[in-house]
């Protein structure tokens, strides 16, 4: 059952609920806030799968640091022992030193950026990749009230913050704690009194540092927060172009785009507000370190209590002191950022797995025959009202039944609850005899094939979203089911046949036509259990009668269940299943209903459907 777009970004808010393993296959979702240790903790994993490569990049950047750090000290004695003696040798030494320095700095610092730069993208495949391939193993509810533009959000843009803070974050951080406590050590050294007026800054550092953690993470979130209602309305609107032009909703379509978009614009200006206040403070306040180290400096300079190259070195050193504060201070935008990434995606990675949650492990009896039977079987969305109560049915193998009634009388959610999409809220389903819930869903999902009420292909070519039934299949194979279901011909006059792309969700076919793919796919998955959702309803009539003859003749001994509100397509099924309020209240063939005064023939007198000849 689909929420409103307003619950879905609601529901997907990571400090307003915690993930439920129990409500997880029936529509309920919760997350909390995390802590920053258990963030970097949990994404720390990704980059220790990489460890000899960020081991190495920090081997670089330590070597680039080492090598910088000479350079005053070079100056130092350029000043005081040759500048002074003028002596025209040791200069030259010293500068060739100086180049070295700067060589040994910049070669480095650019195998730095190599290897940062492999190991960012390494860890942003494997991050992407777990998310992945975690959100397909995740149960159908969890899509049924999440928007696809959210999660999109948190695959691609999420990840990007999280691997930020775990290459940038490690590399930047530590090297900055390493310069400050080696350049606060040789400053001490040096002169213990300038040491302490170069740490006059530090509180109010620390202090605006607090500051801005406090002011930054919400704001942050609900920035990731917009950007991800951006992406779903941008979503909904490409998809549903057709329809937005159909109807004259231009100007309505670019006002909800315009809504979000004005949201993550002020949303935005927030955060970069706060970081134009926050930002310049703080290189103020270590500028004062700068000017009192002049002052204090240049006076011990004029009484002649230190050299004026001690004074120069002195300077260099308290750059390299305060470059790093600033970093360090920088890098708190990345881990708050991160932070609020990562709530957002490890809240898809703490959602239980389909399988963990349905619990079945076992393997049918081979062979299947194709016996079903839903015994007593009670459902409902999460905790609406029971769309199914207590319904019992049994379909033998070979038969074909057919499922009518109302919208929302029950009929696609049999199927799904067939599929393991849900679980039950009583009763059970047995395949010759043998409860689903006994079942692996993979070995479950092999016994059935499935064509759905709204046809999903693939941005790919015909044959492989044919192939999708049975990547394994021979070309003979899927030339049959593309035959028996009526698609070779209109295949044959595309552009490049089977290797034509069919578009976006098969934009470039006809409705019909993507039904008709769809159920060569099905046809050629050949399972025992054949599941026809409205399956025929964009097909017309003749095209649609051939289609069933030729099923017939492929699945012949295989058991089908097919729903349909078109009665035209149902006539010649073995036996036909009324539902009415998710219950059955009717079934017998088409003409033994149809001579009743009941549901099934008050249906057939509203769409003129008579008794068959």
């Amino acid at each position: 059952m689909m929420k409103s777009a307003s619950s879905v970004h609601q529901s997907s808010d990571p400090e307003q609920f915690q993930p439920d393993a129990s409500a997880a296959m029936r529509g309920g979702f919760a997350s909390t806030p995390r802590s920053v240790v258990e963030t970097l903790r949990r994404s720390a994993h990704y980059l220790d799968r990489h460890r000899g490569r960020a081991a190495l990049n920090i081997l670089c950047t330590a070597v680039a640091l080492l090598s910088a750090l000479t350079f005053p000290q070079l100056t130092q004695y350029i000043v005081d022992g040759i500048l002074d003696r003028q002596a025209p040798v040791q200069l030259t030494m010293a500068v060739f030193g100086l180049l070295l320095a700067f060589v040994m700095r910049d070669l480095f610092s650019s195998l730095r950026t190599l290897v940062s730069n492999s190991l960012e993208q390494r860890i942003t495949y494997d991050m992407r990749r777990d998310t992945y391939e975690h959100l397909q193993r995740l149960p159908v509810s969890y899509f049924d009230r999440m928007s696809t533009g959210d999660l999109m959000t948190r695959v691609v843009e999420d990840v990007t913050d999280v691997e930020k803070l775990l290459v940038e974050g490690t590399e930047q951080g530590a090297v900055s704690l390493a310069t400050i406590a080696i350049v606060l050590t040789i400053l001490f050294v040096k002169d213990s009194t300038l040491a302490a007026f170069s740490l006059i800054p530090l509180p109010f550092v620390t202090l605006g540092s607090i500051w801005f953690t406090a002011k930054a993470r919400e704001r942050l979130r609900a920035k990731r927060r917009s950007l991800s209602a951006l992406n779903a309305v941008l979503l909904d609107n490409l998809q549903g172009i057709r329809q937005i032009k159909a109807f004259g909703h231009i100007e309505y379509s670019s006002h909800r785009f315009e809504l979000r978009n004005e949201e993550l614009r002020d949303r935005t200006m927030r955060v970069l507000n706060l970081w134009a206040v926050y930002m310049p403070a703080m290189t103020f306040f270590t500028s004062l370190g700068t000017v009192l180290i002049w002052g204090v400096g240049g006076a011990l300079v004029l009484r002649q209590s230190i050299s004026l190259g001690e004074l120069v070195s002195f300077v260099f050193y308290l750059a390299m002191l305060y470059a790093p504060l600033i970093n360090i201070h920088g890098l708190n935008t990345t881990l708050q950022s991160a932070r609020a990434a990562g709530e957002r995606l490890f809240d898809i990675m703490d959602e239980a797995d389909e399988a963990v949650l349905w619990g079945g492990y076992g393997a049918p009896r081979q062979p299947v025959l194709g016996n079903v039977a839903w015994d007593a079987v009670s459902f409902r969305y999460g905790s609406g009202p029971f769309i199914l109560k207590e319904v019992s049915l049994n379909i033998e193998r070979g038969q074909t039944v057919a499922l009518v009634g109302a919208t929302g009388s029950g009929k696609s959610t049999i199927a799904n609850l067939l599929l393991g999409f849900y679980k039950l809220d009583g009763g059970r389903i047995l395949i010759d005899g043998q409860d689903i819930r006994s079942l692996s869903l993979d070995a479950l999902r092999r016994q059935i094939s499935f064509v759905s009420q709204e046809p999903v292909l693939f941005h790919a070519t015909v044959r492989e979203n044919i192939l999708y039934g049975r990547r394994t299949a021979s070309q003979d194979e899927l030339l049959s089911a593309a035959t028996a279901a009526r698609c070779d011909r209109f295949i044959a006059a595309l552009p490049n046949g089977y290797d034509t792309m069919v578009g976006e969700r098969g934009g470039r076919l006809s409705a019909g036509e993507k039904q008709r793919i769809e159920i060569a796919r099905a046809l050629l998955k050949n399972a025992p259990i054949l599941i026809l959702d409205e399956a025929t309803a964009n097909i017309d009539s003749v095209t649609e009668r051939a289609i069933q003859d030729a099923v017939r003749r492929v699945r012949a001994g295989g058991t089908s269940l097919i729903i349909a509100h078109r009665l035209s397509t149902i006539m010649l099924a073995d036996r036909v299943v009324v539902l009415q309020g998710g219950a059955i209240v009717e079934q017998g063939t088409h003409e033994e209903l149809s001579r009743r005064d009941g549901v099934y023939a008050r249906m057939c007198q509203v769409q003129n459907v008579f008794r068959s000849a």
